[in-house]
């Protein structure tokens, strides 16, 4: 009896100690992303009897099978989702404020507003040299404000690229390193499986490194993930239809395509990348919207164009003389006045004589300025933007309460709780005492026994 009794201590002993250090270890780990709560998993153990009773068992006290790590599976996945979906929501709220500020900070809107002014001001007295000039000078600010505007959309469009690059090169980065985790993931899975969370402590902290990689590819692009039979873990780039990015100790390159209007296509390999989540599809997603509003400008810059030449060349200026084009360029970052005097401005109808008061092409300009709207198309295309913005602030507002709350829950799971791990290392510390008292007690015993004889 005294010994077991003393193997019993022992067993208890030991087990206390490592569940001492497990409770050490995740206290000192609270703040460590990524870490995973760790517990002992013990079992009872019983063996034959050395007496020669039939059936009977002697106990022989407890023994640790594994470190459990406290993880869900299920609140893992929706955590990466959400914040993936999170990710994206701010990736692309980033770029459409860009575009937004590009377009607004140009000031077209008011430019356009400025020249109509200007051309319905000289309208009252066609030969008046400051009239003239008014035309002219607020035609010059206008075909500025567009060269900015475009300009702001080119080096936003080329940001959004460059970020987009660089996301691109971390999930291959990323991919490579969970590739080698899943290699020693492999090496060092003897009897373990994915099915269980008991484990051994490096295997523990290769699954916290692999969940760490997979929360960090998440971020970047939303992914649907296998767990192996020995905790190695695929990875398909875009949900459970996309391109494999990971399979076991394999990884994938993922690679862009820049599209002729400056959009950008993900694959890898042959195999197109559609992705849903992550900050590569809010930059994409911005990418998209700012070729809509970069070809809406230009469409609008090239209608002002086409509409103030055309109409000088139906007309003549103040040396009765046919207009000659005020304005050249083809899109807003081209977009320039050819002109800067006044007296090019082709007011009088053809075959009018020289310094002529005739209004009447200048009335056919208005009227045909007022026809295309360019004030009313630059609101909407404002409106449009600005509008793009809130909706997406919206939802990544709603997105990041989800998230948020994910993340709670996986935290009140797997986090480490100080108030909690306190508690335990009075429980265990108590707990090695007393199965040091258990060995004192067999100690004494045995003694006694000795001392009988």
């Amino acid at each position: 009896m005294t010994s077991n009794l003393l193997s019993i201590g022992a067993s208890g002993a030991m087990a206390a100690e490592v569940a001492l250090n497990l409770t050490g270890q995740n206290i000192t780990n609270a703040s460590t992303d990524g870490y995973v709560r760790r517990s002992a998993n013990t079992v009872e153990v019983a063996s034959a009897s050395s007496w020669s009773v039939a059936n009977d068992l002697s106990l022989s006290g407890v023994t640790v099978t594994g470190i459990t790590r406290n993880a869900d599976t299920f609140l893992e996945a929706e955590a990466r989702r959400t914040a993936s979906d999170t990710a994206r929501a701010n990736s692309t709220v980033a770029g459409l404020t860009d575009i937004e500020s590009a377009v607004e900070n140009s000031g077209v809107f008011t430019a356009i507003g400025n020249f109509q002014n200007a051309l319905t001001a000289l309208n009252q007295n066609p030969t008046a040299t400051s009239l003239r000039a008014g035309v002219i000078q607020s035609g010059t600010t206008m075909a500025s404000a567009f060269q900015i505007a475009g300009q702001g959309m080119s080096a936003t469009r080329t940001g959004l690229q460059v970020e987009l690059g660089q996301g691109l090169a971390q999930v291959n980065t990323l991919a490579t390193q969970l590739a080698s985790i899943n290699n020693r993931m492999s090496a060092s899975a003897g009897s373990a499986t994915a099915a269980s969370n008991v484990t051994t402590g490096d295997r523990a902290n290769l699954m916290d490194q692999r969940d760490s990689l997979l929360n960090q590819i998440g971020q970047f692009a939303n992914l649907a993930t296998t767990i192996n039979p020995d905790g190695s873990a695929n990875v398909n780039l875009g949900g459970v239809s996309g391109p494999p990015l990971v399979s076991g100790v394999t990884a994938n390159t993922l690679a862009s395509t820049t599209n002729a209007n400056g959009t950008m296509a993900l694959a890898i390999g042959t195999a197109p990348v559609s992705l849903s989540g992550g900050t590569l599809a809010g930059n994409q997603a911005a990418l998209v919207k700012l070729d809509q509003i970069s070809t809406n400008l230009d469409t609008l810059a090239t209608g002002i164009v086409t509409t103030v030449n055309t109409r000088q060349a139906a007309g003549v200026n103040l040396a009765g003389t046919t207009g000659a084009a005020l304005f050249a360029g083809t899109t807003a970052a081209t977009m320039v006045m050819t002109t800067s005097s006044g007296s090019a401005i082709a007011t009088a109808t053809a075959g009018s004589g020289a310094a002529s008061a005739d209004t009447t092409n200048l009335i056919g300009l208005n009227n045909a300025l007022t026809l295309i709207d360019p004030s009313g198309t630059m609101n909407s295309l404002l409106t449009d933007i600005s509008g793009a913005v809130q909706s997406a602030k919206t939802t990544q507002a709603t997105l990041r309460t989800l998230s948020g709350a994910a993340a709670s829950s996986l935290s009140a799971e797997a986090g480490v709780d100080l108030n909690a791990e306190a508690v335990n290392l009075v429980k265990f510390q108590q707990a090695f005492q007393a199965s040091g008292k258990v060995m004192q007690v067999a100690h004494d015993i045995f003694t006694s026994i000795l001392n009988l004889h």
